[in-house]
């Protein structure tokens, strides 16, 4: 079986973050007799074909390089409200990844195409699968269905998208139930995607009084509540900030005035290789984001061991079962953020008790492995309902 990956999200390079999960899907799948392709916008930093981990890789040009920005960066939303020459990108971007997708599969012979997010990868999908007579899967990762809830003429193309799509996944019970909601139709079915557990385990490392965040700089993210939380907590406890973007800052500028600036260290982006190191030293993983799609961070902290704090909210719901394999706080402020935080490192030998559960249904839920076997047991579905 072979199958077409379009995604504006995709490593770069071997260990860039940037899609890393869509790369162990398609790596994953390898065991289970799919071969996958992958379709990606073009990056000033890699080549136009490319193999990474035995994925073979296409990237397509959609625009002047001054104008190429849109993509992996996780702010594309945000560029184009703001921006014309972005508005403009974006109009690149559909119709050259339309044109890569007909080339591609006119090229080489293609049992399925696979959309990751719906916009705007379904949208080109779902043109490119009905002049080449292909069945097509899209998967929602979360920054999709908000833009298709927040912006209401995304909605009508989110619901076309969907209804064509011969099968819509969703990587949480959230985001599915939220997709239903915003687009009606047949409930998405609920199937995550993978970790790198061969990355994330625990050793033997102290773990200190430092707290982690790991992810990008945004006003989704939570970070300016976690830092808030901070300042009501004892000062021998410091942060570790792991990730950038454009709400960085503003956060160093908040941590200043909240007098917490020396407690606080920021890491900048990582690869995946760099954040074991992290999660294994960390007293615990915080998670204050708000409507995660998935919230993959904290299954890692899980497979190192180390105990997570989040916020009720999205799909961190489930990866975490609350008091059984983490913490959840149902109230959303820096306060109850705050005293969740203390309990937790006050009794160390209940948090190391919550990791090892984590742990185990981590593997369970999102070893490639078994996440693989699922998506490959969707596709065999989707191309036989097909074929009748």
């Amino acid at each position: 079986m072979r199958v077409l990956f379009l995604t504006h999200s995709f490593p770069r390079f071997a260990g860039d973050a940037a899609g890393a999960f869509i790369l162990r899907l398609a790596t994953a799948l390898a065991e289970q007799d799919v071969g996958v392709t992958v379709l990606a916008p073009a990056t000033p930093t890699a080549p136009s074909r490319d193999v990474i981990d035995g994925v073979p890789i296409t990237r397509f040009r959609y625009a002047p390089r001054a104008l190429e920005t849109l993509a992996y960066e996780g702010n594309m939303a945000t560029q184009v409200k703001e921006s014309w020459s972005a508005k403009l990108g974006l109009v690149g971007l559909l119709a050259a990844e339309l044109n890569a997708a007909l080339a591609e599969t006119r090229r080489g012979r293609y049992d399925l195409l696979h959309a990751h997010w719906w916009f705007p990868n379904g949208v080109a999908t779902t043109v490119a699968a009905r002049w080449r007579n292909l069945p097509f899967v899209t998967t929602l990762h979360g920054s999709d269905v908000r833009l298709g809830r927040t912006i209401g003429p995304a909605r009508p193309a989110m619901r076309q998208v969907l209804r064509r799509s011969a099968k819509v996944t969703a990587v949480s019970r959230w985001l599915a139930d939220e997709a239903q909601q915003v687009a009606g139709g047949e409930m998405p079915v609920v199937a995550p995607m993978p970790v790198a557990t061969e990355l994330f385990s625990p050793d033997a490392t102290p773990r200190g009084d430092a707290l982690l965040f790991v992810g990008r700089l945004t006003r989704q993210k939570g970070v300016d509540i976690l830092l808030r939380a901070l300042a009501t907590i004892a000062p021998h406890v410091t942060l570790d900030v792991v990730g950038d973007g454009e709400e960085r800052a503003s956060l160093e500028a908040l941590a200043s005035s909240l007098g917490v600036r020396q407690r606080v260290r920021w890491h900048g982006a990582k690869q995946a290789s760099e954040l074991s190191s992290f999660y294994r030293r960390a007293a615990a993983l915080v998670v204050p984001s708000s409507e995660e799609g998935l919230g993959l961070v904290a299954v890692e902290a899980q497979l190192c061991g180390t105990p997570v704090v989040a916020f009720a909210s999205g799909g961190v719901v489930d990866v975490i079962r609350d008091g059984e394999s983490g913490i959840l706080v149902a109230e959303r402020t820096p306060d109850a953020l705050g005293r969740a935080i203390v309990r937790l490192l006050a009794t160390p030998e209940r948090g190391a008790a919550l990791a090892r559960t984590g742990a185990v249904l981590a593997r369970e839920a999102f070893a490639p492995d078994n996440v693989a076997r699922r998506y490959a047991d969707i596709y065999r579905e989707v191309i036989q309902r097909d074929a009748h």
